[in-house]
């Protein structure tokens, strides 16, 4: 039941999004990264909502958690197949929630690439929650969740609006090349910056300047480099490999 209420609650985000887009004239660009945070953040906080209401052992659960989150997957998996092009052209509701990511730059693979990320973001995620989770510090999870959903996310407008030095990318199954700029990028690095700096009570003092110092950096390389439309997988992997021996080494 938890696991369809995550998924009724992003689809209504993705929905209201495609009536800003269709009502509103409001760019697919923004709305889009607003379903990208939903993505993100809703299953995360909705698992840790009701862990804390069951007053559960965390340590004792690691296993369930896992199987849960497989769970999970599958009913994410399954949510894609809505967006299929003869069910959103049937139903104008489905129709309304795909307009909020449907970039006229991404076609004919909009829906490719926002899935197959999606299910890469799973897999990332899968076995750092259960990492975080057995070392009771799930809380750390937020600072991914923040530089991929508020850095990536300002780095395409603000590359847009200011970005004067522009470089090209490529795109997964497809040999079309993508612009982003400097000052895109930048988003990430000051986002991962401050958000090292909030998150700092949770580090040793060590792990603080340690992850002050790499995290933006290792950060910000990774959203230039990523292929186009897969960054969060790929802003994921590196940060959450880079807590993980941080916390484990350090």
């Amino acid at each position: 039941m938890a696991q369809f209420i995550k998924l009724v609650i992003i689809f209504i985000v993705w929905y209201l999004s495609g009536l800003l887009v269709l009502k509103k004239n409001v760019k697919v660009n923004y709305t889009r990264k607003i379903n990208h945070f939903t993505l993100l953040i809703i299953p995360y906080l909705m698992d840790m909502i009701l862990r804390r209401t069951a007053d559960q052992d965390v340590s004792s659960n690691s296993e369930v958690d896992i199987i849960l989150s497989a769970i999970g997957l599958l009913l994410g998996l399954s949510y894609f197949l809505l967006f299929l092009k003869p069910i959103r052209e049937r139903f104008k509701i489905i129709h309304t929630a795909f307009l909020s990511i449907d970039r006229p730059e991404d076609r004919p693979n909009t829906l490719l690439w926002i899935s197959t990320q999606s299910i890469a973001n799973f897999f990332v995620a899968i076995p750092f929650a259960s990492y975080l989770i057995s070392i009771n510090k799930m809380e750390l999870v937020f600072i991914i969740m923040i530089i991929n959903g508020i850095g990536d996310g300002l780095a395409k407008p603000i590359g847009i609006r200011f970005g004067k030095h522009k470089y090209k990318t490529y795109a997964l199954f497809s040999k079309k090349k993508y612009e982003r700029s400097v000052e895109g990028c930048a988003c990430v690095f000051i986002t991962s910056l401050i958000t090292i700096i909030v998150f700092g009570p949770l580090f040793s003092q060590t792990q603080f300047i340690v992850a002050l110092i790499a995290t933006p950096i290792l950060m910000t390389l990774a959203e230039a480099f990523s292929p186009h439309s897969w960054d969060n997988p790929f802003l994921a992997l590196v940060g959450e490999i880079l807590l993980f021996l941080i916390l484990s080494f350090i």
